[in-house]
């Protein structure tokens, strides 16, 4: 409730600084300003519900609101940019009307800024729309891993890597379906689902991942929790969730993946976040391992690898940043993350970060397209 307060009294604030900026600043009066602010109203009041949406409301007959509402969102936040933009120029050029006429200035100016609004407003909802069309498909990327020593039998593998899903407000068990078909086509030998596969709680968005349990993989199909399993549930009852879908999760723990005589061990921790007692236990999932037996590690955030790296695991998988999702975002969440996506080295650690598969909030991706990744383990004698 008092996340919804909150959520509500920025929405408020957002829509009136909207009305003055685009409606009162721009000159709009009589009929036309009535349905902008009308627009601006509703519009609001659908982003407040859409934070609701696989919580408190039931996505089944409120994923309407959520779909709409997000979307809204990711239009005011480009909004927000250009208005940002307009300031800056209406700043510059204030010197220069300074120099001339001062009544022709101000006529200018008001007529220039109108323009300029109208130009940002259309170009705001062509950014979102193209970021709809962008974000409803995942693209699958290829990538190739060289382990040291691995076995031969492991030569060849296929390791389908999938995070970020966030089913619930705006996407649900269409696109999960979607996404199982196309990661079923890979034929996978693993699949690892990499945490934010929700946003909500399991009465209300679990029917949402039923799909998931016909993933096909001969060596199975494992997951690790992210950070938004904990933020309307109990991110424990998500993980006993996920089993009872035949995945198997890894809790700070490791397990060994057979191919005839070959052995390799796959581990995963929970996301960094988790609060007690979810906490990530590295020693836990990669101390004690046998000798020169490769390793494939798997937490939800980039940044764990630096934790990771005193116990040497041949590579980490993460998601977690969908490179920003909407431009330019990419730039702020390399403040953040050590890689936001594809091959980086976090302290000696290979780490391999996807976009993730789906979108959080709006479900809108600008130059950040979704993926499922398809890894291809090779050998790299040591």
């Amino acid at each position: 409730m008092i996340r919804l307060l909150v959520t509500g009294v920025a929405v408020a604030l957002l829509t009136f600084w909207l009305h003055r900026r685009l409606v009162r600043l721009p000159g709009l009066t009589g009929r036309w300003a009535v349905a902008a602010n009308t627009v601006l109203v509703v519009l609001g009041l659908s982003m407040i519900g859409a934070f609701a949406v696989g919580g408190p409301l039931d996505p089944s007959w409120a994923r309407p609101i959520g779909a709409v509402g997000f979307t809204w969102a990711a239009v005011v936040y480009y909004l927000m940019l250009g208005t940002l933009l307009i300031g800056l120029v209406r700043l510059l050029a204030r010197g220069v009307v300074r120099l001339r006429r001062r009544d022709a200035g101000r006529h200018l100016g008001r007529r220039a800024t109108a323009v300029a609004t109208a130009a940002m407003v259309v170009g705001s909802v062509a950014a979102v729309g193209y970021g709809l069309v962008e974000a409803s498909s995942p693209r699958v990327v290829a990538q190739s891993v060289a382990i040291t020593n691995l076995p031969d039998e492991f030569d060849g593998a296929r390791v389908v890597l999938v995070t970020d899903v966030h089913a619930g407000p705006a996407r649900g068990v269409d696109f999960v379906r979607s996404v199982v078909d196309d990661v079923n086509a890979q034929r996978p030998d693993v699949v690892i689902l990499g945490g934010d596969l929700t946003d909500g709680t399991v009465a209300h968005v679990g029917r949402d991942l039923e799909p998931l349990r016909d993933l096909r993989a001969p060596l199975g199909v494992f997951a690790v929790s992210g950070n938004h399993e904990y933020y309307a549930d109990d991110g424990g009852s998500w993980l006993d969730f996920w089993e009872t879908l035949g995945i198997t999760t890894l809790r700070n723990e490791r397990v060994e993946l057979r191919r005839g005589p070959g052995v390799i061990d796959l581990a995963g921790v929970y996301d960094k976040t988790a609060p007690d007692p979810f906490s990530p236990d590295y020693e836990k999932a990669l101390g004690g391992r046998v000798a020169d037996r490769p390793v494939v590690f798997v937490a939800h955030q980039p940044v764990q690898a630096r934790d990771a790296a005193q116990y040497a695991p041949d590579v980490q998988l993460s998601g977690h940043t969908h490179d920003g999702q909407m431009w330019p975002n990419t730039y702020l969440v390399a403040l953040t993350s050590p890689v936001t996506a594809g091959w980086g080295d976090v302290d000696g650690v290979p780490v391999y970060v996807t976009r993730g598969t789906g979108a959080w909030g709006p479900p809108v991706r600008v130059f950040a397209p979704p993926e499922i990744t398809v890894l291809t383990l090779h050998g790299e004698r040591g």
